[in-house]
């Protein structure tokens, strides 16, 4: 009996071990799905993700509304992940942090060049990281499938929901006033074959937009594309047909080069064996001499033969050559427009009194600004454009605050186990862009590059010291613990540029140059 008790104990103890972890399983499992969505529709390209730190969940929106929700794990104390409004700026399905015992990173979406990311990690809960938004996995590996570079991604205090918004501030899509750029484009468009619509630059800038100019830009490289793969297969079958010509031709011209070589060797040898037989050597000569003949006559026959069809496949090469050489203008072509229909982000800052404006991660201009009662807070909202309206004139807005959040908003989800993330007051949205006046000349400036995706942003904060070299504007708010931007000494371009350190922008403003 006493034998049997360790065995007895060692299963017991295997037992409580075996609850333990699936206790934990569960727990994690309930905090993974926990806050699982059920959409009732096709979700669509992700354009937000809102990290609530005090409910330890993220949401991500498409242009219609939630998609996917689950728990984080954000900084601990000390390493708070700070909040504020960010961007997706690299991704790397494999990554390991240089920052903290080459820890693995799976599926991370860097939010700050600092070292800030989303990726998939331990969910204990509660607040752990070092400042980063740790995801389940099977989540994190989901998220990065869908997302792209330039996804907006939001940390607040409390969770809380974009909403539609329509305000005559927000920007439309205007008609094209870049008479350089029109130039450029239309002598590009020479090199392709000019089509019987186009029009001059000062015509084209007062009826068409980029985005109608996208259009026909990418129907001429899909044409210019089908002309060069129809001129690959023509020169190809007719290289096919002139092929045993060439090949031919290539054989008989070999052999007269090696007889001509063999003849050199025979009349050198006639002229340094004097005063012996020269018959040996003669009759070499004449031998080579009746093998380059025959060759010839050869060579000559192909020629006259397949005259017709080599000619052909010279011919059918030059059009692949001149139709390959139009795709690739072609492509070019839809390169320059693609860059002038990229959404541009516009920053306001109260504490600066200036509009900053940045497309595709680069800084465009910047300008003064009225902010009409300049003393008074106007708080941080972010305005989304989401896609174009039916009459493709106008665009649909979104607006998300950063704060405050209506206490009866709040109170509403304080019973429910998952509550609804609290909505953005509109009419405060609203007021935010009543108090800014902008010059009609600085909108027609970028209004001909307002598309879905691009975004305002109206705040109290300045420019964070994070928007650098390939980022979007990065805004912290200064009254939120950033103890996850702070433990990282290095400045935050040193792994990566030096733009305002060391770089041509030391000690000016990144926009100045433009």
């Amino acid at each position: 009996m006493t034998r049997c008790l360790p065995v007895l104990a060692i299963a017991g103890l295997m037992a409580l071990a075996t609850v333990a972890i699936d206790s934990a399983c569960a727990q994690r499992r309930h905090v993974e799905a926990g806050n699982e969505l059920r959409l009732t529709r096709p979700a669509g390209t992700p354009v937000m993700a809102v990290v609530g730190l005090a409910e330890q969940r993220v949401t991500i929106y498409d242009a219609e509304g939630k998609i996917l929700r689950a728990s984080v794990s954000t900084g601990q104390t000390g390493y708070e992940t700070p909040a504020g409004i960010y961007s997706v700026i690299q991704k790397e399905a494999e990554h390991y942090s240089n920052l903290y015992d080459d820890a693995s990173m799976p599926f991370m979406q860097r939010i700050t060049w600092s070292g800030i990311a989303l990726h998939a990690g331990a969910l204990p809960g509660h607040p752990a990281s070092h400042g980063c938004v740790r995801m389940p996995f099977e989540f994190a590996e989901r998220l990065f499938d869908i997302t792209k570079i330039g996804l907006r991604v939001v940390i607040v205090r409390n969770d809380i929901g974009p909403v539609d918004i329509s305000h005559p501030a927000l920007f439309t899509p205007g008609p094209i006033r870049s008479e350089v750029e029109l130039t450029r484009l239309d002598s590009d468009r020479s090199a392709v074959g000019r089509r019987p619509d186009v029009l001059a630059p000062a015509d084209l800038a007062r009826t068409q937009t980029w985005r109608s100019i996208a259009a026909a830009t990418s129907a001429a490289a899909e044409v210019a594309a089908k002309k060069a793969e129809d001129a690959r297969t023509v020169a190809a079958q007719k290289y096919k047909e002139a092929s045993k010509f060439i090949i031919g031709g290539l054989l008989a011209e070999g052999a007269i080069k090696r007889a001509r070589a063999q003849l050199d060797e025979a009349e050198r040898m006639l002229g340094s064996d004097a005063g012996a037989s020269t018959e040996p050597a003669e009759q070499a000569k004449a031998t080579v001499l009746e093998q380059i003949s025959a060759a010839q006559k050869r060579l000559d026959a192909i020629r006259t033969e397949g005259h017709p069809q080599i000619d052909a496949a010279v011919a059918a090469r030059e059009e692949f050559r001149a139709a390959e050489a139009e795709r690739v203008a072609a492509e070019e072509k839809v390169k320059l427009v693609e860059s002038k229909i990229a959404p541009i982000s516009v920053l306001i800052s109260r504490k600066t009194q200036r509009l900053y404006v940045r497309q595709a991660f680069k800084p465009i201009f910047e300008i003064g600004v009225t902010i009409q009662k300049p003393d008074d807070p106007i708080g941080t909202t972010l305005y989304m454009a989401l896609s174009y309206m039916p009459d493709d004139m106008s665009l649909r807005w979104s607006a998300l605050a950063m704060y405050p959040i209506p206490k009866a908003a709040r109170a509403r989800g304080s019973g429910e186990s998952h509550p609804e993330s609290p909505m953005t007051d509109v009419g405060m949205a609203k007021a935010a862009l009543e108090r800014i006046i902008i010059p009609q000349e600085v909108l027609n400036r970028f209004s001909e590059f307002v598309s879905p995706g691009s975004s305002l942003i109206i705040t109290d904060e300045g420019i964070s010291r994070e928007t650098g070299k390939d980022t979007d504007f990065i805004v912290l708010m200064s009254g939120e613990p950033q103890g996850g931007i702070k433990i990282r000494q290095r400045n935050p371009y040193s792994a990566y540029d030096r733009t305002y350190e060391r770089g041509p922008y030391f000690g000016k403003n990144p926009y100045s140059w433009w």
